[in-house]
């Protein structure tokens, strides 16, 4: 992949545009690797460079969320723990999958969690001032999030969605908090992802940081208006990304 002022522009862009859809929902990656793809990187280190960005991403919006105490650090761990186990089984399954098959891997993962998110947008929606459940308490939720785990280390695209199905869905918390933990699950599983793919050397550094930027600046200011958002605002913007993150996905 040769990197040009131009091709810098569309992945800042790019970036900016998945960083402020994966900090409020999910599916941004729908957007970053058929792009890397479509520029000439395989399918392979694609799926690899991206998680960059990703982790940056995903650092800077659970900073940003624990500065406005909407982090609950007590669930952190617990949560870590099967996404962390998920995502080392799915990145390393990613890594070694040949390049020929991975790619229609790759998309037909991304089409079918955008499809099940358009067709059960309930599932992440819990009513307001429900109580949360600790996952100790809920072994459905331990098994979503190894699940989710496996599938952010493998693809990443749409991983959001399984995520707020599990803390969301199952745990019941609302939106906001949903979100922040999702990114801390992001950032475990990712950095397991990461240290599969360095190891392997399957990253392109410059366009993978060129990206990076603008994952960053999405993330930024999406903490931002999440915590000044309304819940029924949130939940609309929710179930609007999941219809563009489905159409994106088909259309590729």
């Amino acid at each position: 992949m040769e990197v040009t002022i131009a091709s810098s522009a569309i992945l800042i862009t790019l970036g900016v545009l998945a960083g402020i859809i994966n900090t409020l929902a999910g599916g941004g990656s729908n957007l970053t690797l058929p792009a890397l793809m479509v520029m000439g990187m395989p399918a392979d280190i694609a799926n690899a460079s991206n998680r960059v960005g990703i982790f940056l991403q995903s650092l800077t919006g659970a900073i940003g969320f624990k500065q406005h105490n909407r982090l609950e650090t007590t669930e952190i761990l617990p949560m870590m723990i099967p996404t962390l186990v998920g995502g080392l089984m799915g990145a390393l399954t990613a890594s070694f999958s040949p390049e020929w098959i991975l790619k229609p891997m790759l998309l037909g993962a991304m089409v079918i969690m955008s499809l099940i998110m358009v067709l059960r947008p309930t599932l992440v929606v819990p009513p307001e001032g429900t109580v949360p459940l600790k996952v100790a308490d809920s072994p459905k939720s331990r098994t979503g999030l190894t699940i989710a785990g496996f599938y952010g280390g493998f693809v990443q695209a749409g991983v959001g969605f399984i995520l707020l199905a599990a803390v969301c869905g199952v745990l019941r918390y609302d939106l906001v908090r949903g979100n922040a933990l999702k990114l801390v699950c992001t950032l475990a599983f990712t950095m397991v992802a990461l240290i599969v793919f360095i190891a392997r050397d399957q990253i392109a550094w410059i366009p993978a940081l060129i990206l990076s930027v603008g994952y960053i600046t999405g993330a930024h200011f999406s903490v931002k208006f999440a915590i000044k958002a309304k819940s029924d605002t949130l939940k609309k913007l929710l179930l609007v990304m999941t219809i563009c993150g489905c159409f994106s996905a088909m259309s590729f």
